[in-house]
């Protein structure tokens, strides 16, 4: 039976018991006047009335999830996988997204052959690219890696992987750069006991690139593909010529005569002309 004609048979369901209801609440009003008058009772508070839970809305959103295509659903199931790193029979994946595993062929094929996804038979669960549980098994495998190994893929790790990798920076132990043709961060292990080798043709490479002599087309050439220079010349040679600007003339110092000095009449030679 389809999902739709579930609803309607639900509805109908509902408003027969409804107007059962009514009906008997309307037959206790109408009781006749008993032979004896009983003594009063204490008087009791109405009961209250009778609701039926309304499923409308979920029955509604899980047919939208059934609907689907294939492709969100399966991403529905890798994200509960990913956030529990649990694992999960096709029911219990069916009762956490709503995800029919059982239902849909396609869907538990493709789960089945993802590369994200394990399956032994009756459970499915994540399957990271690197089986990492803490951050010193994390710097064992990038330790492994002299030439660097991609943040990305050891971002589904662990949960903690990340924090794990800025407290390995942080400390020392690895180095985090930015590869500038993918603009992907690069792990790299800071030991000094691993040898990096380097082509000879790179070496050559490297020492016939001729810098600029003005540290100003040295801060451009870095802006140009794309880092920060840690020096600001311009604004260093600014502030040196506001300080050379402000700062005071020495006052040239009034010789005095004193009883040392020479005097002469050199400076008065028209007195000297007869």
């Amino acid at each position: 039976m389809a999902l739709q004609e579930k609803l309607d048979r639900f509805k109908r369901q509902q408003e027969r018991c409804q107007t059962t209801l009514s009906g008997i609440a309307a037959s206790k009003t109408t009781t006749t006047t008993p032979r004896f008058t009983p003594a009063p009772a204490a008087s009791r508070p109405p009961a209250p009335a009778i609701k039926f839970s309304n499923d409308t809305e979920r029955l509604q959103h899980i047919n939208s999830i059934r609907k689907s295509p294939v492709g969100a659903q399966i991403k529905r199931v890798i994200d509960l996988l990913l956030e529990t790193r649990q694992a999960f029979t096709p029911e219990q994946i069916n009762e956490s997204c709503y995800v029919d595993i059982n239902s849909n062929k396609a869907v538990f094929d493709s789960l089945r052959n993802n590369p994200k996804v394990h399956y032994d038979g009756r459970r499915f669960s994540y399957k990271s690219k690197h089986d990492l549980k803490d951050k010193n098994q994390l710097l064992y495998l990038i330790r492994k890696f002299p030439e660097g190994i991609a943040v990305i893929d050891l971002k589904d790790s662990y949960p903690s992987v990340m924090e794990d990798l800025q407290a390995l920076k942080a400390s020392g132990q690895v180095w985090l750069l930015s590869n500038f043709d993918s603009q992907e961060d690069i792990a790299y292990p800071n030991d000094p006991r691993i040898q990096i080798k380097v082509d000879d043709d790179l070496k050559q490479l490297f020492r016939e690139i001729e810098l600029p002599r003005d540290m100003l087309d040295v801060e451009k050439d870095l802006q140009k593909n794309g880092m920060k220079p840690a020096t600001n010349t311009a604004k260093r040679r600014a502030n040196a010529q506001n300080v050379a600007s402000s700062k005071p003339k020495p006052k040239k110092k009034k010789q005095e005569i004193s009883k040392r000095t020479k005097l002469t009449n050199a400076h008065l030679p028209e007195l000297f002309k007869n």
